[in-house]
C-alpha cells in the first residue's frame, strides 16, 4: 500500500483547520489534496486526537500482522490435513 505524504498529526491539523471555519476547498488547495481525500480523512480521523490516531494506527498494524499469522496457520493446517489424508 502506498505510504501517505502526511502523518496522522498533519492530517488532524488539516481537519482542525477546516473545522475552525476555513472553506474546505481552500484547505484542500492550500495543502495540495483532493476533496475526496479530505473527506476520506474526515471519515477516518474526524473527532480523533493525535494520541487516539496513533493508537488507531498501532491497532491497525497489529490487526494486519495477526491476520497474516492466522492465514499462515490455516495454510499450514490445510497442508497437514492433505498430507495426513493421503493413503501411503
Amino acid at each position: 500500500m502506498k505510504k501517505s505524504r502526511f502523518t496522522e498529526e498533519q492530517i488532524i491539523a488539516i481537519l482542525r483547520e477546516q473545522e475552525a471555519g476555513v472553506a474546505t476547498a481552500e484547505v484542500c488547495r492550500k495543502h495540495g489534496v483532493s476533496s475526496a481525500t479530505f473527506y476520506k480523512w474526515k471519515a477516518k480521523f474526524g473527532g480523533l486526537d493525535v494520541s487516539e490516531a496513533r493508537r488507531l494506527k498501532g491497532l491497525e498494524d497489529e490487526n494486519g500482522r495477526l491476520k497474516r499469522m492466522l492465514a499462515d496457520a490455516m495454510l499450514d493446517n490445510a497442508a497437514l490435513k492433505d498430507l495426513l489424508g493421503k493413503k501411503w
